[in-house]
């Protein structure tokens, strides 16, 4: 276990800013955490974070990309992705090794690897590390209004058509908010497990329920596009992308960890769930869009019968699914609004305060939900720039600017650097591809 942990802090065989003392120190043997997590309590928060209502998207994404270009589009998006949080911890651990710090956020790297990079970047190492923050906060918090409207509009379209009623989306989103009140006052990952876990079974059950529907009768492959239209792609990685990623809640895990070594162990919590996810996506994908071919809806529950329970059961377990989801999705914008608020309090009134803010945001996201009801098109927006930059680009800067001032760090023709821009033209491809769409949407309901 000690090589295997020696090993992992290696900085592929460089002294971090030419210090001979940072071999020396093991930040996992200096964190001190209340409560860790355990590796299995690990993978499931992980699996949570990127395993989600994507999932149901992923015969549409096949519609766009075929089904041989489909399998290997969402592979190599799913190795990247894998890739891009790998960079991130890495970066993160190494940082933690240079500045002698037990653990490092996610904003709190940026701000470290900026600080201690070149003379060029380090004036930019707080609006770094506030870019992330603001990011997260307002992509997190947008996520619970958007994920708000998924439950209710759930509920709507199935009770009012079985029960003939003809309740209004909003009483949906207030009966919704009440079990919220309870869901989003947990302030301890470990506590959050068993509801990352319910939330993961549900979403996995709604997914054999679907592919029960795509098996139930033979599946004719012929007529069905191998390959994609040009004018397509851009649809195609935007879907998958949107799906995979979850690079918010990669940092608080791992910094949560009883054994945060096991997080990049081979096999270790990574390659583990992001394994599971690509597979899991490419069977889901593939043979939902064989069944449903061109006719294939945004969401796959859609294209399944309408006057069968069993078949509109499962937008209700992707409802409830969701509902759970949001406890994990909460912790990340809480955790770092907490930290830039708490000073305001006395240490008497911390518990007061924090249960008084979550209720208030949770009021102020209802608020919202009910006000606004398109909001998704500009949710869109926001998380198509915040998303991209954030789950593809910066772990790539951050690992980029790291290494610049060491000689040698990019390795033998500086293969790594170049390794890193091709992967940077892959995430502004997306990031134009997601502002993109969602201003169409928007121009399309408001113009």
């Amino acid at each position: 276990m000690v090589s295997n942990e020696m090993e992992l802090h290696k900085v592929d065989g460089i002294e971090s800013n030419g210090l001979a003392e940072d071999s020396e120190y093991d930040p996992f043997r200096h964190r001190h955490v209340k409560k860790p997590t355990s590796t299995n309590g690990t993978i499931i928060h992980m699996l949570k974070g990127s395993l989600g209502t994507g999932i149901l998207a992923m015969p549409s994404a096949f519609r766009n990309g075929g089904l041989v270009f489909g399998v290997i589009g969402t592979t190599l998006v799913g190795l990247i992705y894998a890739h891009c949080v790998y960079l991130l911890v890495s970066t993160s651990q190494k940082s933690c090794k240079r500045t002698r710090t037990p653990l490092l956020g996610f904003s709190d790297t940026a701000q470290s690897v900026f600080r201690h990079g070149p003379v060029s970047t380090q004036r930019f190492a707080n609006a770094a590390k506030a870019y992330i923050d603001y990011s997260l906060l307002i992509v997190s918090f947008f996520s619970v209004c958007v994920y708000l409207l998924f439950i209710a509009t759930t509920l709507h379209d199935v009770v009012n058509s079985k029960l003939d009623i003809d309740w209004d989306t909003r009483i949906y989103i207030l009966l919704t908010a009440v079990p919220l009140i309870f869901v989003t006052q947990v302030r301890d990952l470990r506590y959050l497990v068993p509801f990352s876990a319910l939330a993961n079974a549900l979403i996995l059950a709604t997914f054999a329920i679907t592919l029960y529907y795509i098996f139930r009768e033979p599946i004719n492959l012929s007529g069905l596009a191998l390959f994609p239209e040009i004018t397509a792609l851009p649809s195609f990685f935007g879907t998958v992308v949107y799906a995979v990623e979850g690079i918010g809640v990669v940092l608080p895990v791992e910094n949560k960890m009883k054994h945060p070594e096991h997080f990049l162990a081979c096999p270790g919590v990574l390659s583990i769930v992001l394994s599971f996810i690509t597979v899991l996506y490419n069977v889901t994908g593939f043979f939902g869009y064989a069944r449903y071919g061109a006719a294939t809806h945004a969401t796959v529950t859609l294209d399944l019968p309408n006057d069968e329970w069993l078949a509109l059961s499962t937008q209700l377990l992707a409802a409830v699914a969701i509902l759970f989801t949001l406890g994990i999705y909460y912790y990340v914008p809480m955790d770092i609004l907490w930290r830039k608020v708490k000073h305001f309090f006395v240490p008497e009134r911390h518990n007061l305060a924090q249960v008084a803010i979550r209720f208030g945001i949770l009021v102020a996201m209802t608020g919202l939900a009910l006000g606004v009801p398109e909001l998704e098109p500009f949710i869109g927006l926001v998380g198509s720039i915040c998303s991209a930059t954030l789950g593809l680009l910066t772990p790539i800067v951050l690992d980029t600017v790291f290494r610049w001032p060491t000689a040698g760090a990019f390795g033998r023709y500086r293969w790594k650097l170049v390794k890193n821009l091709i992967l940077m033209a892959f995430g502004l491809f997306i990031l134009v591809v997601g502002t993109y769409f969602s201003i169409k949407d928007i121009v399309d309901i408001y113009g």
